[in-house]
């Protein structure tokens, strides 16, 4: 069973503007503390074998310069790799926009790990599709990061699942309709969007990313 108010709560979200290769950026950063050694993290977060069983498999070369590619999700280049703490890689789907995320690790209180992943995007882009169709698309982004934490965590916590099909399960889908909902203070101090429209970027946010669940305001 998953604790998915005290899971939600766990995490810090906010929109914020570290730079890509082309110039200024707009980012979705998260933060949240693992309860397992930093050696473990980083391990569970570059070991093939580990990342299929919480995220996706993957194949390339990987190693700085090298190249990555998750099934059925993005590929790119490793741009970073400094062990144990800091991973940074280009980030596309397809052919679409090249995008850049950065995993940061520090040693928490207590023998844990203190978890910064930051997904950053050309900020005209970002600003402009936000102006043309409303952030309801970045907090769908948002809440994809959320599920991929959620999946590290139990990870390593033990937990045994198949990340391919996990997402589909009801508390699952729970948990990333209330991921949604706390999205928004990030969105509206990024952006001063009004509660309207909020409550309809959030409203998209779930139809898209989250669809068939019932979700509620708290979170």
């Amino acid at each position: 069973m998953i604790d998915i108010v005290n899971q939600i709560n766990a995490t810090h979200r906010e929109i914020g503007s570290l730079a890509v290769a082309t110039g200024q950026g707009r980012s979705l950063l998260l933060r949240r503390t693992y309860d397992a050694a930093i050696e473990d993290v980083w391990n569970a977060c570059t070991d093939p074998d580990r990342i299929s069983r919480w995220l996706a498999p993957i194949d390339g070369d990987l190693r700085l310069g090298g190249t990555f590619q998750l099934k059925d999700n993005a590929g790119g280049e490793i741009l970073r790799c400094e062990e144990p703490h800091l991973i940074k890689v280009t980030w596309a789907l397809g052919d679409g926009m090249n995008t850049e995320v950065e995993v940061r690790l520090a040693r928490g209180e207590d023998g844990g790990t203190v978890v910064e992943l930051e997904h950053t995007s050309p900020a005209e882009i970002v600003d402009e599709m936000v102006r043309a169709y409303g952030p309801g698309g970045v907090i769908g982004i948002g809440g994809g990061w959320d599920l991929t934490l959620l999946g590290l965590d139990l990870f390593l916590r033990g937990a045994t699942f198949d990340p391919a099909t996990w997402e589909d399960t009801p508390e699952a889908k729970e948990f990333a309709t209330r991921s949604c909902h706390a999205w928004g203070p990030a969105i509206q101090a990024a952006w001063g969007t009004s509660g309207d429209d909020l409550a309809a970027a959030i409203a998209f946010g779930v139809q898209h990313f989250a669809p068939e669940t019932t979700g509620d305001d708290n979170g």
